[in-house]
């Protein structure tokens, strides 16, 4: 498992050092939306914490935050209107095609733009 970078994207964003155009907020998760959207609803969700990528976030953080985070994503989805039909992805690790090594989960749906 890789050491978690605190200057990464994701952690500046969490620390307001970095724009983005914010979905949803609470004490677990952070939403907004990709800079580069892969459908016509594609928004990320991070959760509040240090966490590389799912197996990390699954192995290290207390369970009150994943309960939170997970319950983050559901409420992302109802709120964006797609909970009828959309993917999760959480790519890990560079062979995984993770890019930004802080834990996160894609909401995606409908067509490419």
């Amino acid at each position: 498992m890789s050491v978690y970078d605190r200057n990464n994207v994701f952690a500046r964003i969490l620390r307001g050092e970095a724009p983005c155009k914010k979905v949803y907020e609470d004490a677990f998760a952070l939403a907004f939306h990709d800079l580069f959207p892969k459908a016509a609803v594609h928004v990320l969700v991070i959760p509040k914490g240090e966490y590389v990528s799912f197996v990390d976030f699954t192995e290290s953080a207390p369970p009150e935050l994943q309960a939170g985070f997970w319950a983050a994503v559901a409420t992302v989805a109802r709120q964006l209107g797609v909970e009828a039909g959309f993917r999760i992805a959480s790519n890990i690790g560079p062979g995984g095609g993770q890019i930004v090594f802080h834990f996160h989960v894609h909401i995606v749906s409908g067509p490419r733009p």
